[in-house]
């Protein structure tokens, strides 16, 4: 049943009407008397216990809440928000006199320009220059620079910085003179917000006790967010038909998905696949796009600027495209001209040297390698 809201005009002029009603005589209710005072008086109280019942009725219910109150409503069913993803990347580090050898060690802290992010140098032990036994990066003596990766400090979009915004080291490294980023950070994401996380929870009452690609689609969003994934029944990880079997194929954003998350994803699907099935859970293919284009800007305008937003422009485009979604080549000039209004002609578009659309494999996931705007 709905409650029926009332404004503090109908509290007034019902009370009126029912204290006229029940009296034998015609009472003085005009404005300033004591009986329209009274009435006013426990309208005004009326209008406060109805405040209180809706800030209830929000609480209680998933639909209305939010924040913390969300947070309380979903607990009751095991469901939590996804917490924030930290951005990361690769910089590098530079020195002006390579003579001797250098040690970056891990928990490097690197810092914005402007100061306002911080990000820390973590260890990948497939990066060729990584030593456990002095836990960092050796610059070999003779090299200038060298390539290390990197993720905020503290998790959000805040942390998704430009290319080139990373350039101060916050305590001095021995042999190690400068540090910036050639390529953006990102991939950060906030904590899950309350609308993505009501979405999610109608996902888990739908996959609840159902062995279905919904309920193994549930199980692998609710690891982080950020997560594409594709489920392909019946099918082989090489592609061939196999009845009973099903190839989950995933990517966190990256086209890299490290080991560690397919092991948590294969966990996931585990406690809910259906019985008698088998799964692989395998990481995304990159399908490599090159594009090269040359734009013109109206006159006054300048090309230097133009041309890295269309740059950023497209990257994102590309770099989000889903899994197994193919890149059209003429919605490559449509984003060019998106990118600025200062863009007047976009020719000379190349998809990997062609014109043809580019189509990564079902398990596949397309990625700007080269993006060159002239």
């Amino acid at each position: 049943m709905q409650l029926q809201l009332q404004t503090f005009t109908s509290l007034v002029s019902s009370a009126a009407a029912a204290v006229q009603g029940a009296a034998s005589q015609l009472l003085d209710l005009t404005v300033g008397s004591t009986l329209r005072a009274v009435l006013e008086a426990n309208a005004s109280i009326a209008l406060w216990l109805q405040w209180l019942i809706l800030q209830v009725l929000q609480m209680t219910r998933a639909a209305t809440s939010t924040g913390a109150d969300l947070d309380s409503w979903m607990a009751d069913f095991s469901v939590t928000r996804l917490p924030a993803v930290a951005a990361a990347g690769v910089v590098t580090f530079s020195r002006f006199a390579p003579v001797n050898s250098a040690l970056i060690p891990i928990g490097t802290d690197v810092r914005t320009g402007d100061g306002t992010q911080t990000f820390t140098v973590y260890a990948d032990p497939t990066n060729a220059a990584y030593t456990a036994a002095q836990n960092g990066y050796l610059i070999a003596a003779n090299i200038a620079s060298l390539d290390v990766p990197v993720a905020a400090l503290t998790a959000g979009s805040a942390g998704n910085v430009q290319a080139g915004a990373v350039s101060l080291i916050v305590a001095a490294l021995p042999g190690v003179d400068t540090v910036t980023n050639a390529a953006p950070l990102q991939d950060g994401l906030d904590a899950e917000s309350d609308a993505a996380l009501r979405a999610r929870f109608q996902n888990f009452l739908a996959s609840l006790s159902r062995a279905t690609t919904t309920a193994v689609g549930y199980a692998i969003s609710s690891i982080q967010q950020g997560m594409q994934y594709t489920v392909q029944e019946n099918v082989a990880p090489n592609g061939a038909t196999s009845m009973g079997c099903f190839t989950v194929t995933v990517d966190d954003g990256t086209g890299n998905p490290p080991p560690s998350l397919l092991a948590t994803v294969s966990a996931a699907v585990e406690a809910v696949r259906p019985v008698g099935s088998t799964y692989t859970v395998q990481a995304v293919t990159v399908t490599q796009a090159t594009i090269s284009m040359s734009v013109t800007v109206v006159p006054g305008a300048s090309h230097a600027t133009v041309a890295p937003l269309v740059n950023a422009a497209i990257t994102a485009y590309v770099d989000a495209l889903p899994i197994g979604v193919p890149l059209p080549w003429s919605r490559l000039a449509q984003l060019a001209y998106q990118a600025s209004p200062q863009v007047a002609n976009v020719t000379a578009v190349l998809l990997n040297g062609g014109t043809a659309d580019l189509t990564p494999p079902p398990s596949g996931v397309i990625k700007a390698t080269s993006v060159t705007v002239s």
